[in-house]
């Protein structure tokens, strides 16, 4: 039996444990950071919560005795990607970074693009559409604009002195995004450049209202191999030894 650990958190990493889930011979494991309250769970095994750094996901490796792992973490959560390419390195166990392709501006888009978040912070005024997540919204805490701040769950830390908070989870229309800037009088929207189709609606309605989008950039990853597709990761597998 090869035990494969997904590192996920992501839709990309959900299809991939559905998509595998009836592999004879193959046992999933996926892993979830828990930062969301209800997340929608995976087929298969699930493991929800922290590693505790390189040591502890090094000892969870070996503990489980994991076979391979699939790196399929969102975009921005670099640190856990450079912790997996440390502790596989380790322990000598073969790690594939499954990344979805980055957004790319198209005609009519009118981007800013930034390298973090303060960067991002600096150039937001008048009222703000802001969909960067829950956990990293204090460096617009000391901004004077006014923000429509959109999450799953409740964030954390300081926020905005002026601000109206949604609670939603995507996928979201282009329709309803459309609406949605026209109804708050949006002026700019800040967005990661996650990637994938999920929350490209935002992108395409700011591009219909003609409104500037700051674009936080992604930030490095390790120097792993990486693939962009189920196909691509199954083709993987099957090259590892002794893979069903």
């Amino acid at each position: 039996m090869i035990r494969l650990l997904i590192l996920g958190g992501t839709g990309e990493a959900a299809a991939l444990a559905r998509h595998l889930a009836d592999r004879p011979n193959l046992h999933v494991i996926s892993s979830l950071a828990g930062r969301v309250a209800a997340p929608v769970l995976p087929p298969g095994a699930v493991r929800i919560g922290g590693f505790g750094g390189v040591e502890g996901l090094a000892a969870y490796l070996a503990a489980e005795g994991i076979d391979a792992v699939v790196d399929a973490t969102h975009p921005f959560a670099a640190r856990m990607s450079f912790h997996a390419a440390e502790a596989c390195k380790r322990l000598g166990v073969p790690l594939l970074a499954f990344v979805r392709p980055a957004w790319a501006p198209e005609p009519g888009d009118r981007w800013l693009p930034v390298a973090d978040m303060a960067a991002a912070a600096a150039l937001c005024r008048g009222r703000v559409f802001l969909t960067v997540g829950r956990q990293e919204l204090a460096p617009f805490a000391p901004s004077d604009a006014w923000f429509l701040i959109r999450a799953i769950d409740p964030p954390d830390g300081p926020l905005p002195a002026h601000h109206q908070l949604m609670l939603k989870r995507g996928p979201f229309t282009l329709a309803d995004e459309i609406a949605l800037l026209r109804d708050h009088q949006i002026d700019l929207l800040v967005s990661k450049n996650s990637g994938g189709p999920a929350t490209h609606a935002k992108i395409a309605a700011a591009r219909a209202r003609g409104l500037p989008v700051v674009m936080v950039e992604r930030p490095a990853r390790p120097a792993t191999e990486q693939a962009s597709s189920l196909d691509a990761v199954a083709g993987w597998l099957g090259r590892l030894p002794h893979t069903p």
